[in-house]
């Protein structure tokens, strides 16, 4: 794990992922820092994956360009480290697998995708997800979901 001191949002959190070098400062190369928040409990796994600017692939089995999982961690926000193959557009998904069996439950695990578009029954369009890194380091923060009622939303909504 590497400590990270660039970005104030995750200062005290430690960064994730077998990718946490390329955060650093003056790594060089093309990353995404992905602050995960809003874990409803601290079960299972956490997944961080994404996808390239091609509609058809978006969210598509096994059409992911890259993935990190890993524990979820006892308290705070998760920040992982992902490399990105260069400066782009992607979409960028977070799953919380709370019984960590490898597949989205979608009546107890969480998801959020980059922008935090506001979920509704259907998987949201790959436009609305679709974010823009340039050479270098970029951060995102995406706030998980949750099945609750009659809607999907942030936990402590």
């Amino acid at each position: 794990m590497v400590a990270l001191g660039a970005s104030p949002a995750a200062a005290q959190e430690p960064v994730l992922g077998s990718d946490a070098g390329a955060c650093r400062p003056g790594a060089g190369g093309t990353a995404a820092l992905v602050i995960v928040e809003g874990f409803r409990d601290r079960a299972g796994r956490l997944r961080v994956q994404y996808y390239g600017d091609n509609p058809d692939d978006y969210l598509a089995s096994g059409k992911y360009l890259r993935r990190e999982e890993m524990a979820v961690t006892a308290a705070g926000e998760m920040a992982v480290c992902i490399t990105l193959p260069g400066p782009g557009r992607y979409a960028m998904v977070a799953l919380h697998d709370r019984d960590a069996d490898g597949r989205l439950s979608i009546f107890s695990d969480g998801i959020g995708f980059s922008n935090n578009p506001k979920l509704v029954l259907a998987k949201p369009k790959s436009e609305k997800t679709l974010f823009t890194a340039g050479p270098g380091l970029t951060t995102l923060h995406i706030v998980l979901n949750y099945w609750r009622g009659l809607s999907v939303r942030p936990w402590g909504e």
